[in-house]
């Protein structure tokens, strides 16, 4: 099954002197680097009405066309009938409530179960849009919202405002630590150089902005809120780590969990027994692909992390 795509932008100054390749991928992020570079190759990309290769350069004002045919769907991405959390969904969008241990995305070790296999049997017309409609993704241990789109009008629309940075995301997350105040982390996150499965602050990656505020402080961690400028991966997990106070619970950026000093014992048996990384995406918003209207949709914390806060709160006030 094919869908026809019919794209077009134009070369923004700072992507001017890039690899063609490079600048279709940031244009783009809906589609891989790889199938991109097929598209070039097959001479389904145009610049200025020319075909260049991958590797020729682009200048600042180039109108950059596609027109190709999207091969849509992967042969091991199939229907699951899974329950899902839907906070909303009308003709052009759903919004699901991710609970903690599901996978976004059908993938190595991860071809049943995932949010893809439970949206393709909600919805089966989710096969003829990019990655069954999903332009965003939260971590397998991370809670909360995502918006998916339900054409491919509303996707190219949600895609769009990801890119212009104009989508609200916010999160609620425990940081190890005791903080001082709020404050903005604006590192770029690339990936790890040694350990590819992780990513880092690095000056060859993504720009990467995150502001964060403190709800409240306990005897050794702190209740936060982020809002993610940009959509990195863990993105809030990295920056927390860089500035040294890593989420709770992450078993990647998290180091090794130390008892707090004069610390309950049910409050540490409480924090030893989250065994995910502290973080829940509670409020989305954006304007509309079809009505043009800002939207939102916030939802609480799940079971598990606001028994985790209660536990802190009431150690806090044991001081």
């Amino acid at each position: 099954m094919s869908e026809k795509i019919e794209l077009e932008d134009f070369i923004p100054e700072e992507m001017n002197g890039l690899r063609l390749d490079q600048a279709l991928a940031k244009l783009f992020p809906e589609f891989s680097r790889g199938q991109l570079t097929k598209w070039i190759k097959a001479g389904d990309v145009s610049v200025e009405q020319r075909q260049l290769r991958p590797r020729d350069s682009v200048t600042v004002g180039e109108r950059v066309s596609i027109n190709t045919q999207l091969e849509i769907q992967d042969e091991s991405w199939h229907a699951e009938p899974i329950a899902l959390d839907i906070v909303h969904e009308d003709d052009a969008v759903i919004i699901i409530n991710k609970p903690a241990g599901m996978v976004v995305h059908p993938g190595a070790g991860n071809h049943q179960g995932t949010l893809v296999n439970a949206l393709l049997a909600h919805t089966p017309q989710l096969a003829n849009i990019p990655r069954a409609g999903i332009v965003h993704r939260i971590d397998k241990a991370t809670t909360g919202l995502l918006m998916i789109a339900k054409t491919l009008q509303a996707h190219n629309s949600l895609v769009s405002q990801l890119q212009a940075r104009t989508v609200q995301r916010e999160y609620q997350a425990i940081a190890i630590g005791v903080m001082t105040a709020g404050g903005t982390v604006d590192e770029p996150i690339g990936r790890h150089h040694i350990d590819r499965k992780r990513m880092t602050v690095s000056q060859t990656g993504k720009p990467a902005v995150t502001h964060y505020r403190v709800i409240q402080r306990f005897r050794a961690h702190t209740h936060i809120r982020c809002k993610l400028e940009t959509g990195r991966t863990h993105q809030i997990r990295v920056h927390m780590a860089h500035i040294r106070h890593p989420l709770l619970g992450d078993p990647v950026y998290g180091g090794r969990f130390k008892i707090p000093k004069g610390m309950s014992e049910s409050c540490r048996e409480t924090v030893q027994a989250f065994r995910r990384q502290a973080l829940h995406a509670g409020v989305l918003g954006f304007k509309h692909p079809t009505t043009g209207e800002d939207v939102s949709w916030q939802v609480d914390l799940p079971e598990d992390m606001q028994t985790l806060l209660d536990a802190l709160v009431k150690d806090a006030s044991q001081i």
